[in-house]
C-alpha cells in the first residue's frame, strides 16, 4: 500500500494520460479558439472578430446549417421512431430472439465509412442494384440519378443514414424496455388498458430517461457526422447537400481558410453545447 507520505505517487500514473489528453483534445481547441479570434492572412495574432461577422453574412454557412438541421431532424426523428419499433418487436418472446437482435445491431456495428461505400454502390446509376430492382419490378422507366439529383440527393443520404444509426436507440430503448416491471402492465390490463394505451401510459413514461440519452447522444453525433455525406456526395451537387462538417472541411483543407473554418468549428461546437445542456442538467439531477 502507498503510504501518506507517499501519497503524490498515485498522480504520476495519471501524467501520461493527462499529457495524451491536453495533446488531442485541449491543445486543438485552444487553437481552433485562437485561429477564430485572428485576422486572415495575418502572421501575428491580432484579436479581431471579422470572421464571425462573416461568418454571420454568408449564405454558404446558412445553406449548410439549414442542410444540417433537416439532416440532423429527419435521422433523429426517423431513428426513434424506426428504434422504438424494433426494440418492442425484439422485447417479446419470439424463438431466434438473440439471433434477431444481433441481425438489427449490424448496421450500427459496421464502419461509417464502410456503410456509405456500400450505399454509393447501391445508388449507382449504371450498377447499382437499387435501379435495377426498380427496373424490374416496373416502377421506373429510366435511370434515376440518386446522388447527383437535387431532387433526391439529400434524401438518399437521409436514408442511408437512418439504417446505419437506428440500432444504437433501439439497444438503449431495448435496455430500458427490460427494466420495466411486467407488474405495471398486468396492472394497466385489470384498470382496462389495451396495448396502445399501455404503450402510452407504461412503455413511453418507463423509458423517459433512457428516450432523453438516446436522443441527445444522437443528436449530437448526428449533428457532426462527416463520413455519410462526405462518401456518398461531398456535399454536391454542387453545394446542394453540404452540412456544417462538410462546409469545415473544405474551408480548411480545400480553401485553406485556417481562421474562417476555425470559426465555423465554433459555431458549431457553441450549437452542440446548447442542445446537449437539457441532457447535462437532466443527467445532473440524477
Amino acid at each position: 500500500m502507498i503510504e501518506k507520505s507517499d501519497a503524490w505517487v498515485k498522480y504520476l500514473f495519471l501524467v501520461p494520460a493527462t499529457a495524451v489528453l491536453a495533446a488531442v483534445v485541449v491543445f486543438p481547441i485552444i487553437n481552433t479558439i485562437i485561429y477564430s479570434l485572428s485576422k486572415p492572412l495575418s502572421k501575428e495574432f491580432h484579436f479581431s472578430l471579422i470572421n464571425y461577422f462573416r461568418l454571420l453574412g454568408d449564405k454558404l454557412f446558412w445553406h449548410s446549417f439549414r442542410n444540417t438541421l433537416l439532416y440532423v431532424g429527419a435521422s433523429v426523428s426517423i431513428h426513434f421512431l424506426l428504434g422504438l419499433v424494433v426494440a418492442l418487436l425484439l422485447n417479446t418472446k419470439i424463438k431466434g430472439r438473440t439471433a434477431f437482435r444481433l441481425v438489427a445491431l449490424l448496421p450500427w456495428a459496421i464502419p461509417t465509412v464502410v456503410t456509405a461505400v456500400t450505399w454509393k454502390w447501391i445508388y449507382n446509376p449504371t450498377s447499382g442494384v437499387l435501379n435495377d430492382a426498380l427496373f424490374r419490378l416496373h416502377l421506373i422507366q429510366k435511370t434515376l440519378l440518386w446522388l447527383s439529383s437535387k431532387n433526391t440527393a439529400m434524401a438518399s443520404i437521409i436514408i442511408s443514414n437512418i439504417w446505419r444509426g437506428f440500432p444504437f436507440v433501439m439497444v438503449v430503448l431495448l435496455a430500458g424496455l427490460q427494466l420495466i416491471p411486467e407488474e405495471l402492465y398486468e396492472s394497466a390490463a385489470i384498470d382496462g388498458a389495451n396495448k396502445f394505451q399501455g404503450l402510452l401510459h407504461v412503455t413511453l413514461p418507463g423509458l423517459r430517461r433512457c428516450i432523453m440519452v438516446a436522443l441527445a447522444l444522437d443528436i449530437v453525433w448526428e449533428f457532426r457526422r462527416f463520413e455519410m455525406v462526405k462518401v456518398l456526395t461531398d456535399g454536391g451537387p454542387g453545394t446542394l447537400t453540404d452540412v456544417l462538417s462538410t462546409t469545415i472541411f473544405k474551408q480548411y483543407f480545400q480553401f485553406f481558410r485556417f481562421e474562417y473554418a476555425s470559426a465555423l468549428a465554433i459555431m458549431m461546437s457553441l450549437t452542440i453545447f446548447a442542445i446537449s445542456i437539457p441532457y447535462v442538467r437532466e443527467m445532473m439531477k440524477k
